[in-house]
């Protein structure tokens, strides 16, 4: 038995040796990933917190749903859904966040594009214009020329500032103006205020179209909210009879739970789809 013993540690030694030289697992970052998750992460406002927070968050939130329902019900099956739910809850709340931004900021750009067409006709240069906005710009763009202007000042290098003004916005229109002015800058030409003020009547003219349709979407998305919680709702209810909620910790009643949370996702996402709008995509990042 002592032999055998000091060979599964002689074995474990030696395959603790092997793995820790180059043969060792290397990490694999996934930047894809890591950027994608940024740039919602962006597109929402929240460029303080990082992907790692919000998983995080996440988890936490999961736990704590856990625990409250698991007290609530004694029940684990329902426990583990509702934890399910708590961790889906931030990147619900990132996507809800970045939808209402994306809104507002397209409220805005016409008169951002206006200010620069304006400063552009007064005679002042491109990075002049930009990082005017950071006073003169709408409230919720502010902070980004004024990053901008900073950046300018210290490094003098426009294409690289406006690469990270982009970043800042992560916005499809905020990309299109970037590159227009990239391309004004480095082509030059007499028509930029002319393409600016065409650019400012067809942002109005989405706006004013796209906040209709958002109208009418709003009671498809509302029905379909109302549609998925409120069977869950009911079940929260049942937490005052245990011998109800003891039927959902068998197989059969685990089955169910799993079969309606499926159920509940997929009709989710197919209402959800047949009453969205098209959004803009960032293809010129």
């Amino acid at each position: 038995m002592t032999g055998a013993l000091l060979g599964l540690a002689l074995g474990v030694g030696l395959l603790l040796v092997w793995r820790s030289g180059p043969r060792a697992p290397q990490r694999v970052d996934r930047p894809e990933r890591v950027s994608s998750r940024r740039q919602r992460l962006a597109a929402a406002g929240l460029t303080g917190v990082t992907p790692v927070q919000l998983l995080a968050l996440q988890v936490g939130l999961a736990l704590l749903a856990f625990v409250v329902v698991l007290v609530t019900t004694r029940t684990v099956t329902v426990s583990l859904l509702f934890g399910g739910f708590g961790a889906a809850l931030p990147p619900l709340q990132v996507r809800r966040l970045a939808g209402r931004r994306r809104a507002d900021l397209r409220e805005v750009w016409p008169e951002v594009v206006d200010n620069l067409a304006s400063a552009v006709r007064a005679g002042m240069s491109l990075p002049e214009a930009l990082a005017a906005l950071a006073t003169r710009g709408p409230e919720v763009l502010r902070p980004a020329f004024a990053r901008f202007a900073a950046d300018h000042r210290s490094s003098g290098r426009f294409g690289a500032c406006l690469d990270r003004l982009k970043d800042d916005l992560a916005d499809p229109v905020g990309d299109r103006v970037v590159e227009t002015l990239r391309v004004a800058r480095e082509v030059g030409g007499s028509d930029l205020g002319r393409v600016l003020r065409t650019l400012a009547a067809f942002l109005r003219e989405d706006a004013r179209a796209r906040a209709e349709l958002e109208t009418r979407q709003g009671w498809v998305v509302h029905a379909a909210r109302l549609a998925v919680g409120a069977p869950w709702v009911v079940l929260l209810l049942l937490a005052t009879q245990s011998t109800t909620l003891a039927a959902y910790d068998s197989p059969l009643g685990t089955a169910i739970l799993l079969g309606g949370a499926v159920v509940c996702a997929v009709a989710y996402q197919v209402m959800l789809r047949i009453g969205r709008l098209p959004q803009d995509v960032r293809v010129l990042r």
